[in-house]
This record gives structure tokens, sequence and C-alpha cells, in this order.
């Protein structure tokens, strides 16, 4: 593909995209619209299980999952035996977290400002058990994780540095690698959640230098809800000890139980394969266009939507790591706003019977950002190439009659 995604190549893409007809969706960060070829992929899967029986059909496609793992392999650079297919974000790192040995007392779990509340509950909830603590990194003045502040605090005690790369709660895209540098030089283990970086920004595990990284499917990467993605560094695998095992994840044969020896050993015999079919053909979507180019579409159409709300009474703007006089910068297809006498929820709620489909956090979702800003919800736009300006235009329409 060209540097540049054509006028004619978006129509494409948007034409192949059946949710469209049905309103604004500007809820992507939570979950996007799925491609025609992933809703065909799904159908027809469950059409084969309906025909032959769901065990013989899994048979049929198991080389097409394996397909998947190789090019979810590709599209983070990564090798395939890294990679094991989840049901969601939470139960990847859920299932990963609890396969590390226990905290010791004293023991200290760093973390970003902007950590997902998921996350963060069961870090505090391990950190409580064993006397632990879990610390926040230090931030730059635009809200972004300050790598140098991670560095002075590494000390023999730390261990385990963890980031949420593109919080939920604003357009911050924290400097992931910068921290990646930081953990490899101090050999602490070094967690990434990347649910909305994947298929909105380019992902280099090598170039990130983390140990861990997963992600939903559903949200920029297009694929189906009920999927998710778990890559874990070959060479940290062997740390990892599954705190419950399947017949797939560790066979037992006639002398003893064989623990997989690749990111399979988080996987179950059980998943459903017609939703991880579509997951695949999502993947291929985003290697087909390029993550890059389709991410410059999302971050422009919400740049622009900045402008265009910061110019509206009543709304303040609530997004952090735009600094561009210091040079920081860009941000992501993610905008955050409140409007003036109008809770974030009840507002999401009137947008939607408006058929303009949006987001709204709340302090769970980002509990340590949000605290740390004073801000008891915020509501979200979050932009895809899929959008239009004419989307953005609908939606502060719809804010100012509001207002």
């Amino acid at each position: 593909m060209s540097n540049m995604i054509s006028a004619d190549q978006l129509a494409q893409l948007r034409d192949d995209t059946p949710g469209l007809n049905s309103g604004v969706h500007l809820n992507h960060a939570g979950a996007s619209l799925m491609p025609q070829a992933a809703l065909q992929a799904i159908h027809a899967h469950l059409d084969l299980e309906a025909q032959v029986g769901p065990m013989e059909a899994g048979l049929l496609v198991a080389d097409k999952l394996q397909d998947l793992r190789k090019h979810a392999a590709q599209l983070i650079n990564a090798q395939a035996d890294e990679i094991a297919l989840m049901t969601s974000g939470s139960s990847a790192f859920g299932s990963m977290f609890a396969a590390m040995p226990r905290l010791n007392k004293g023991e200290r779990i760093l973390v970003g400002r902007q950590e997902w509340g998921g996350n963060l509950a069961n870090y505090q909830r391990a950190a409580l058990a064993a006397g632990a603590s879990v610390e926040t990194i230090h931030c730059h003045v635009d809200g972004s994780v300050n790598a140098h502040a991670l560095a002075n605090m590494i000390d023999s005690r730390v261990r385990l540095i963890s980031l949420t790369w593109l919080p939920a709660n604003s357009g911050l895209i924290n400097d992931a690698a910068a921290v990646g540098k930081v953990a490899a030089a101090a050999g602490v283990p070094y967690i990434i959640d990347a649910g909305q970086a994947l298929g909105q920004v380019p992902v280099d595990v090598q170039t990130l230098q983390c140990d861990v990284l997963k992600s939903a499917g559903r949200k920029h990467l297009r694929g189906p809800r009920g999927t998710a993605l778990l890559y874990v560094r070959r060479t940290f695998l062997q740390q990892l000890e599954p705190a419950w095992v399947d017949v797939s994840s560790a066979p037992i044969s006639t002398d003893a139980v064989h623990l997989r020896d690749d990111a399979r050993r988080f996987e179950t015999s059980e998943a459903a394969v017609a939703l991880q079919l579509g997951l695949a053909e999502s993947i291929k979507l985003a290697l087909e266009w390029g993550v890059d180019q389709l991410g410059q579409v999302s971050a422009g159409l919400a740049s622009a939507c900045r402008t265009r709300l910061a110019r509206m009474p009543g709304i303040t703007l609530h997004d952090l790591g735009d600094l561009s006089d210091l040079g920081i910068g860009p941000q992501s297809g993610i905008v955050a706003f409140n409007l003036r006498g109008h809770d974030a929820m009840a507002l999401k709620n009137k947008l939607a019977q408006q058929l303009i489909y949006i987001g709204a956090n709340g302090i769970p979702y980002t509990p340590l950002d949000m605290q740390a800003r004073g801000l008891h919800s915020i509501a979200r736009a979050s932009f895809s190439y899929l959008n239009t300006v004419d989307d953005v235009e609908k939606l502060a329409r719809a804010l100012e009659q509001l207002a």
C-alpha cells in the first residue's frame, strides 16, 4: 500500500461495513464495527457447525486457526508460538498475571497513571495480600508517563512494570518504547495493555521490549466481541505457571502432565471458533491496508473534532498528550470531553436516541488518572477510518442543540 489512503479506498472500506447504515458510530474505542468479511466468516462457520457438528467443524478449520496465530504474530512482530487466542483482554491479563510467582512482602509494582482499572484491581489485591505496594510512575506535564522518572524509581524490590499504552479516557499516546528501554535495562518484567493501540497504531513488541502484551479484538482491530490476543515473550513464558490447565494446555500422558511450551498454555480446548475466524479476517484487513495509514485517518478526524468542540460554549475537553510547543504528541483517535449541565452517561444515552453512538467512562476505568485530574466521568468520541468529517459535524450539531 502507498503511504496515503485515497478517498476511493476509504469509500471501499466503508462500503464493506454494514453497520455504518445504522447511525453515526463514534465508539470504536469500546467496540468497532466488523467488516463484511468477518461477518461472513462467522456465519459460514456456524453453518458448518450446524451441518457436521461443532467438534468436527473445528477440526476442519484447524489450519485456519494456526494461520490466525501467524497473522496475529505478524501484526505485532512476534512469533506464532508467542500468541494465545483468548476471549477478552481481561481473561488474557488475568490468566497471565495469575501464572506469575506470588509477590513477596515489600516488593513493588510500578504502573502508569492511566493504568486500566481491571489490571490495577488485580495488582492492588495481590499487593494487599502480600504486603507489597503498587506505585504510580510520575508523569510529564502533558500527563504522559515519564520514563526518566521511572528509571529513578527502580531498585531491587521492583517486581513488575505495567503500562496502559493508550488510555481509555483521553487521546494520550504514552511512550511505551521508552518505558521498555528502562524495564529491559533493569531486567524487570514489562506488561503492556494495548487495548486501544492494536489496530490504531503500529505495534512492534521487539521495539517495545515488552514481555507481555494483551488486547481485546473488538476495538480498533474491528474483530468480534469475545476475542482477544495475548502475547508472551518466549523467554518470559518459562517463568509462568498457569493457575489452572486443561487437556489442551497440559495434556496428560501415561507418565506425566506435559505443560505446553508455547503461549497456548493459556488457551483452553473450548473456544468460539466462529468468532476466532471472524477475528482472522479483521487482522488480515489490518495487515492488507496498514495500521499506520489507517490510524492516521482516525487521528486526523479526532483532531478535527477537538478543534470543532473547542469552539463550542459549554464543552470542556479532557484530552492529554498534546503539547506541540514542547514537541510532545501526537494524539490518538479518542476525544474526551464533558458538556456543562450533562452527566456523561446521560449524554451518551441522549445522543444514542439521535443514532449518534459515543462512549462514556467513569472512575473505575482509569481510577488513578481520573482521581488525579478530579474527574468523575468523561464522554468519549472515538474515531476510526470508517468515520468522515460529516460525522464530526453531526456530533457537534447534536451537542450544540443539547447545550
